[in-house]
């Protein structure tokens, strides 16, 4: 992977969505195997969708703390590229997976104050990327794709020396700013890129790829400017 800027649109769930998103440019597409999202993907939905992708872009399966046997399933009809753990997946469990199955392994981790970061060179040792998402509020049934962004200064800085992906309410209009502040080598939207809750829009998916695309280039231009 380039050092560019990597946009990941995730919880796809139609061909026409997954067609806009690969049209548009995304370098990862993510598909989700969590059955309390509005985003879960059956097994035979991720066959079909996961052939139509061919090799335009990268397919993330993102999981909830399944088991090897459900990992397997989505694996062998997925055939993704990479392995997105979303929920309370402990640094030995990312071993497990990572080695069980001989794949690149995302960890997202939740993000709400300074003491969440904590965990980081623990995860940093054991998976390819880490994913910062938005804390969800103590009632949530889900860990993620809740439309909330979290405070970005906390990553200022940060280099837990893997690549991280930003996640949390991300939309076309806060991108700049959230890549401005935090550096990430990637991001990721799901709800952002909605109408309804699963329901994604293609306009939003464009103008979210376009966006992050224009704001990664300029502030690379103005780092090089800033260092001649």
């Amino acid at each position: 992977m380039s050092m560019s800027l990597l946009v990941k649109i995730c919880g796809l769930k139609t061909p026409e969505a997954l067609d806009v998103a690969l049209d548009a440019g995304a370098d990862l597409v993510g598909f989700v195997f969590f059955e309390p999202s509005p985003r879960h993907l059956g097994i035979e939905a991720a066959r079909t969708l996961g052939v139509r992708v061919k090799d335009r872009a990268k397919k993330v399966a993102l999981t909830v703390d399944a088991a090897d046997d459900e990992i397997a399933r989505i694996v062998e009809a997925l055939r993704p590229d990479i392995l997105q753990l979303h929920g309370r997946e402990t640094p030995d469990r990312v071993v497990v997976v990572r080695t069980r199955f001989g794949l690149p392994v995302i960890k997202a981790l939740p993000i709400a104050e300074r003491a969440d970061l904590s965990p980081i060179h623990l995860y940093a040792k054991v998976a390819d990327w880490l994913l910062f998402d938005a804390r969800p509020p103590r009632e949530a049934t889900r860990p993620g794709g809740l439309g909330t962004p979290f405070d970005w200064t906390l990553l200022r800085g940060a280099d837990p020396g893997i690549p991280f992906m930003l996640s949390g309410g991300l939309d076309a209009g806060n991108v700049v700013e959230a890549l401005r502040t935090t550096s990430a080598r990637a991001v990721d939207v799901s709800s952002g890129v909605e109408r309804a809750p699963g329901e994604k829009d293609p306009e939003k998916i464009r103008a979210f790829v376009g966006t992050a695309r224009a704001a990664a280039s300029m502030l690379a231009a103005r780092t090089t400017m800033s260092t001649a």
